[in-house]
């Protein structure tokens, strides 16, 4: 009896790992996830590129750019996701609750802390089945090309 228990348990196990919901079923829970994998990137290639998987298209696509242009430039590949500076992401205030507004495929995260300053809106789309925080990135120059250099 102990054997066919342990059996059981072994079978149920994995099926309630299988239930827990992914960090970006939410747009609140992506912006939270985000948050917090930009804290640990400090140049770890993998945190930047769990960081970069919760990005949308749009602004993956606007990493992906810089990321071309400056290997083009340097003659050094550098993948997207290094794109990310941990300066560029500080974190101002710590924290306490995110709020949602959705809006069909879009929401907008409020990130709001202790102090009466301490408050922040994050934009997210909706995309691939899951929420993606949709960076504010500028927009790139064209490329601009010198006479006789085609």
């Amino acid at each position: 009896m102990t054997k066919s228990l342990l059996l059981c348990l072994a079978l149920l196990v994995p099926a309630a790992g299988c239930n827990r919901r992914p960090v970006n079923a939410s747009p609140d829970g992506a912006v939270r996830e985000l948050v917090e994998r930009l804290r640990l990137v400090n140049g770890d290639p993998a945190a930047a590129k769990s960081a970069f998987e919760l990005l949308s298209k749009r602004a993956r696509g606007n990493l992906a750019e810089r990321a071309q242009r400056y290997s083009a430039a340097s003659g050094k590949t550098i993948a997207p996701e290094a794109m990310i500076v941990p300066s560029r992401f500080v974190v101002r205030f710590e924290p306490q609750r995110y709020a949602a507004q959705i809006s069909g495929n879009h929401a907008l995260v409020e990130i709001i802390g202790l102090g009466p300053d301490d408050r922040a809106q994050v934009a997210c789309v909706f995309e691939d089945e899951a929420w993606r925080v949709d960076l504010p990135l500028p927009a790139l120059p064209p490329v601009q090309v010198r006479p006789g250099n085609n």
